[in-house]
């Protein structure tokens, strides 16, 4: 990947050089050409095609500080109640005001 990013710079170079030694080019154009052209594209494609390795390097920290955690403590930590499920003791989404509401048995009878 490197070399494709070392080559166009080359290029991008060449064409800032032929721009400021032109009769009709300058140097602000010369450098605004190798600015624009050159160094904000490359600096982009380096950090996006860098995005994988850093996202692993991040995921590998982060498995080995887990590891060092884990082999470190012999119990787990305890759950607060308010992250335990079914800390209220109540049903999920309210059923008994609804059934209660509706008039309707929470429990069918048999015929």
């Amino acid at each position: 990947m490197y070399l494709i990013v070392i080559a166009w710079v080359y290029v991008v170079l060449m064409m800032s050089v032929a721009e400021a030694t032109n009769s009709n080019g300058t140097l602000l154009g010369a450098l605004i050409t190798f600015l624009l052209y050159g160094l904000v594209p490359v600096v982009l494609v380096v950090y996006l095609m860098g995005a994988p390795a850093r996202s692993k390097a991040i995921k590998k920290r982060q498995a080995e500080e887990w590891a060092r955690q884990a082999g470190s403590q012999t119990t787990p930590p305890p759950v607060p109640a308010s992250l335990a499920p079914d800390a209220g003791g109540h049903a999920a989404g309210g059923a008994e005001s609804v059934a209660a509401d509706a008039g309707v048995a929470p429990v069918r009878e048999k015929s």
